[in-house]
């Protein structure tokens, strides 16, 4: 019996943990036929992805008092509400600037269970079953853009794209549903826990103030960003230029999402004999490396449908161990502030990805060229951050379990 209950606590998380990426992925075959009947362009459809992006970002800095001071159901089922009314509203829009706004509520909503999932984790299960735990959330977080672009593509190929919507907001009352009958409190409200903008502010600037974090947070946001151009520009790249259908769209991006979790898995391997630092040091040096010649071969229109997937394959193989080391060395040095470094992290990757889909969406809709000018502009200002930031390290944390704390 407990083991069934355990499998159930376990696939009620796993569920907030996919919610998120569900959201950001399903609709993406479906940027040119929403341009289409909103009498927009892709790009301006792209920005309804950039608010999503931003929504997340506010969110990751909302939620966590939230948790503390009212335990963790409360905030979460307010996510869930506020995420499925959003849902509903999307179906009703007339113009993309509706769309854009209700993404960006929707993302303030999915925020809840991205966090709740992440402190109910380590409020219900013991120090030795809480990174199986979580390693099965990574796995769901990583499954599920492979998943979400194919299973949209069919999706809006069948029904059209406001079935995405209707998917999402349905899979939102569900999971609302068994939070509410399957999920335990596990956290006691703390009435006295502060809501003072003063010492929340107070306890990030003392995250950002230590040297470690601020120069491996940033190349872990700076490279993100990105993946985040990437996904934005996508459905115009292969949809519009490469003329690809919807499924076809899915698969490839299922395809490209194996290039980055394959390598992620593979450094657990490479760290048995190399550094964290030194990983992220060559991964760098390589992105790099392969994003200048994917642009050199864009401004040459020397591309092909094929080499444009190889090449992005290549950037997101160099993200994949460029991000586990930089997040794992950005919040070493903590111990009483990790939650807030984390969560501090977490807005930093989604507001500079939010910025880089942004400046990808402004651009024209007949080039790749902005994809691989974003990509080669984040790899060289991270190699930049790492070469200036680890100067200020007066002695490295390193990423381990055994790290000693270092206050600054």
């Amino acid at each position: 019996m407990a083991k069934k209950k355990h499998f159930y606590l376990i696939l009620i998380l796993g569920s907030l943990a996919a919610l998120g990426p569900f959201s950001i992925d399903m609709y993406l075959p479906g940027f040119v036929d929403i341009a289409q009947d909103l009498n927009s362009t892709e790009s301006t459809v792209a920005l309804s992805l950039s608010s999503f992006f931003i929504g997340i970002s506010a969110g990751q800095l909302l939620y966590g008092p939230l948790l503390d001071k009212f335990g963790r159901k409360k905030p979460l089922y307010f996510g869930l509400a506020l995420y499925i009314v959003a849902s509903i509203l999307c179906l009703a829009v007339t113009n993309v600037n509706q769309l854009i706004v209700l993404r960006f509520v929707q993302a303030i909503g999915s925020c809840a269970t991205a966090v709740a999932s992440v402190a109910m984790v380590r409020d219900l299960f013991s120090v030795e079953e809480s990174p199986k735990v979580f390693a099965s959330l990574m796995l769901v977080i990583a499954v599920s853009p492979m998943l979400a672009p194919t299973a949209g593509g069919y999706l809006i190929a069948a029904l059209g794209w406001k079935y995405v919507f209707v998917f999402l907001g349905f899979m939102a009352v569900l999971i609302l549903l068994a939070s509410i009958f399957k999920l335990p409190e596990s956290y006691k409200p703390d009435p006295n826990y502060s809501l003072k903008p003063k010492p929340i502010l107070n306890s990030f600037l003392g995250v950002l103030k230590e040297p470690q974090f601020s120069t491996y947070a940033l190349i872990s946001s700076i490279t993100f960003s990105g993946l985040f151009a990437y996904v934005s520009s996508s459905p115009t790249v292969f949809m519009k230029i490469y003329e690809v259908s919807k499924t076809g769209y899915g698969w490839i991006f299922a395809l490209l999402s194996v290039a980055f979790i394959g390598s992620s898995q593979l450094n657990s391997v490479i760290l048995r004999w190399f550094t964290s630092k030194k990983i992220v040091t060559w991964a760098l040096l390589a992105q790099c490396a392969f994003s200048l010649i994917f642009l050199v071969f864009a401004l040459n229109d020397w591309l092909s449908l094929y080499s444009t997937i190889g090449f992005i394959a290549l950037f997101l193989c160099c993200l994949g161990f460029i991000n586990p080391n930089a997040a794992a060395l950005s919040l070493a040095p903590f111990s009483k502030n990790a939650g807030s470094a984390s969560a501090l992290m977490g807005a930093l990757q989604m507001g500079l990805g939010a910025l880089a889909s942004v400046v990808v969406s402004l651009f024209s809709e007949h080039s790749v060229v902005p994809m691989p000018l974003v990509m080669t502009l984040a790899a060289f200002i991270a190699l930049f951050c790492l070469f200036v930031g680890t100067r200020f390290i007066k002695t490295e944390i390193a990423a381990s379990a055994d790290a000693t704390v270092v206050g600054h």
